[in-house]
């Protein structure tokens, strides 16, 4: 872990202060980009990395954000349900176009934009998991409550 952080990871530094949460951001020596090389690297289960994985509504091209448990793979057709449209994958374009991340870093807040928000029912088993923040190697630690608070979303059953 180093002192001073990335100019991607301070933004988020700076959104979780600003969402009234004291989570520090951490940049790490190991890769992140996965939920296993998350969980190996921080010494966690992988069900306790939320991964926010980026979708893009087939008719309105918008972005949709799932917060998933490490492990689990998202339903679409449930997902697409909630927004009342198909979903696809998003394209690493896509995604830095509307969040201002790269893929294996994108973090739960901090986006250009808000973006409608579900978040895995299973997350909220743990009392601490940790979150991208930025870039493939900064993590925060957080609750299930201040995940709730700073992304605003609506807890689902994701698999």
């Amino acid at each position: 872990m180093s002192g001073k952080l990335s100019s991607s990871a301070q933004k988020i530094q700076e959104a979780l202060e600003a969402h009234g949460v004291a989570c520090q951001v951490v940049e790490m020596k190991e890769t992140t980009r996965s939920a296993q090389e998350a969980a190996d690297a921080l010494g966690c289960r992988v069900g306790q990395i939320a991964k926010s994985l980026i979708f893009k509504g087939k008719q309105t091209n918008q972005p949709i954000l799932v917060i998933a448990s490490g492990p689990n793979r998202v339903n679409e057709k449930k997902v697409s349900q909630l927004v009342s449209e198909p979903l696809t994958k998003a394209d690493a374009d896509f995604v830095r176009e509307h969040t201002g991340f790269s893929i294996g870093g994108v973090p739960p807040l901090g986006h250009h934009r808000t973006l409608t928000t579900f978040i895995d029912e299973d997350l909220l088993k743990f009392a601490a998991i940790w979150a991208a923040a930025g870039t493939p190697n900064a993590v925060f630690k957080l609750t299930p409550d201040e995940l709730q608070k700073i992304t605003n979303g609506r807890v689902i059953t994701v698999k």
